[in-house]
């Protein structure tokens, strides 16, 4: 099967619909899927929900489909970066559902394990928890998140071969694997696509099997989100 697509909106044609779960991954900009985010503004689909770990910044990653007011529902651990999700929210444009960061992490993992629900201790006694079934076990309160499935996720590796197995490239692997796994449809952005069996298997990340299209974009722009500097002390 053919997982190539020639751009990243013919990759997202068919599958991509209003109202939709979708995931995408990536922590701030780094790792995130820039010409899907595109693509998915440009495909005009609103109303959707996306777990994310966070928004991106204002007019960059999904910043952009903030300002199209694309997104109804934000699943989220951190959006300080984004003043235009801030006025959204402040002013009841937008819903959040606020989930600690390694939770986050694992309800997506369940998802993509097809473990239904899980519990844990994070959030036990707060705002998290609210709503929410809890159990002791062993003298400790724990509370129960349910798995994320998302219909679609978008993803983005550093390089794939034709079968769809991936390499991500240092911190830009962070929710990119869970987020991908967990897709009932899954589309990764790379930017080397090369012949199956040109990797070593130990080298792998994370197998094809979890990846149903692949679209190339070799040259990202890569922002970064903040950048200090400091002047070295005279002398040193």
């Amino acid at each position: 099967m053919n997982k190539i697509y020639p751009s990243a909106a013919a990759a997202l044609a068919g599958i991509v619909r209003d109202g939709q779960l979708l995931a995408v991954g990536g922590f701030g900009l780094c790792g995130i899927p820039e010409a899907l985010i595109d693509a998915l503004r440009d495909s005009g689909a609103k109303d959707l929900t996306v777990i994310s770990n966070n928004a991106g910044v204002d007019g960059f990653g999904l910043g952009k489909l903030l300002e199209t007011r694309q997104i109804r529902k934000m699943i989220s651990s951190y959006v300080g970066e984004n003043k235009e999700f801030e006025r959204q929210y402040l002013a009841g444009e937008l819903e959040l559902e606020f989930t600690p960061q390694g939770t986050l992490a694992e309800r997506l993992r369940a998802g993509g394990a097809g473990i239904p629900a899980f519990f844990t201790r994070t959030g036990v006694g707060t705002l998290v928890a609210e709503g929410k079934e809890s159990r002791d076990f062993d003298g400790h309160t724990y509370v129960m998140e349910r798995s994320l499935v998302p219909d679609v996720a978008l993803g983005k590796a550093w390089k794939a071969d034709k079968s769809g197995n991936l390499i991500f490239r240092r911190t830009a692997r962070n929710f990119n694997p869970a987020a991908i796994m967990a897709g009932r449809i899954s589309v990764v952005e790379v930017e080397e696509i090369v012949e199956t069996g040109s990797f070593d298997p130990d080298s792998v990340h994370l197998p094809g099997i979890y990846v149903h299209r692949l679209v190339l974009n070799a040259t990202p722009e890569k922002r970064i989100e903040k950048r200090t500097t400091q002047q070295n002390p005279k002398g040193a």
